[in-house]
């Protein structure tokens, strides 16, 4: 029941803090902001409470692992919505990333090499990103329901797959702990409000906030073995957060106007 409590007061303070700050700074740092391991952190931290140490190393090998099926749905959705509505860019891109999770599921790489492949993948996505062009000019802010639907959405996926994961295993809870659910709501809301252009900045910016996810799960391996549990999370959220830091400062070089206020 403790646990239980915890979850229903961590997950939305996360998960709103987050979606407020993002909704301030605009489309592309709410892209970059998502990349953090908001959902996949805690999901890994609530699994620790409950399992042993070597379930959790393997959850997290699974996660550091869905960063491949992360990057095939940005690039999917960023050149389908060249062409396509938010609908049919939505479907073919989580079609790419199930199929990417299908592969992964029976991959098994230590962490250290699959950390420098996820590095790699991350890399590639950004140079097969499509350029944005210039942004529609016109009034972009979300509805009321936003943040609370984000929430809402986030705390009931993060119950479920903590609860299920004992019958889903190790590998594949930690796999689909990388479920884009931000990432859709996101993206669709800038496909719908600012067409091709919104939807690009939104998937270029987590590509960029990717590093910081990979490099959490990198670190959160290594000190799980070395360190108390509370102290190998906030060491490995520290991580996150310097890298984080550092793709802020090459995303500013990259699109200087994407990170503007929102409108």
């Amino acid at each position: 029941m403790n646990i239980l409590i915890l979850k229903l007061i961590l997950s939305p303070l996360i998960i709103g803090s987050a979606s407020l700050a993002g909704r301030k700074w605009g489309h592309a740092v709410s892209g970059w902001l998502i990349g953090l391991p908001m959902t996949s952190g805690p999901i890994m931290f609530f699994l620790a409470l409950n399992h042993p140490a070597s379930f959790v190393m393997t959850s997290a090998l699974g996660t550091l692992s869905g960063g491949f099926p992360l990057v095939a749905f940005c690039l999917v959705y960023a050149w389908m919505s060249k062409r396509f509505r938010w609908l049919a860019s939505t479907a073919g891109s989580l079609l790419a990333y199930f199929a990417l999770v299908v592969l992964m599921q029976g991959v098994s790489v230590s962490i250290v090499p699959l950390y420098v492949m996820d590095i790699l993948a991350i890399l590639v996505g950004i140079r097969l990103m499509p350029e944005p062009g210039v942004l529609p000019v016109g009034d972009s802010k979300p509805g009321r329901w936003d943040i609370p639907a984000r929430i809402v959405i986030g705390t009931s996926f993060i119950l479920l797959l903590t609860g299920s994961a004992s019958l889903l295993g190790a590998r594949l809870t930690g796999l689909l702990a990388t479920i884009p659910l931000y990432t859709i709501i996101l993206t669709v809301f800038a496909h719908r409000s600012q067409g091709f252009a919104g939807a690009v900045n939104v998937l270029r910016g987590l590509l960029f906030g990717l590093f910081a996810f990979a490099s959490f799960f990198l670190a959160l391996g290594f000190f799980l073995a070395r360190a108390d549990l509370y102290w190998a999370f906030a060491l490995a959220a520290v991580t996150a957060l310097l890298v984080q830091g550092g793709s802020l400062l090459i995303l500013r070089q990259k699109k200087p106007g994407a990170i503007s206020p929102a409108s």
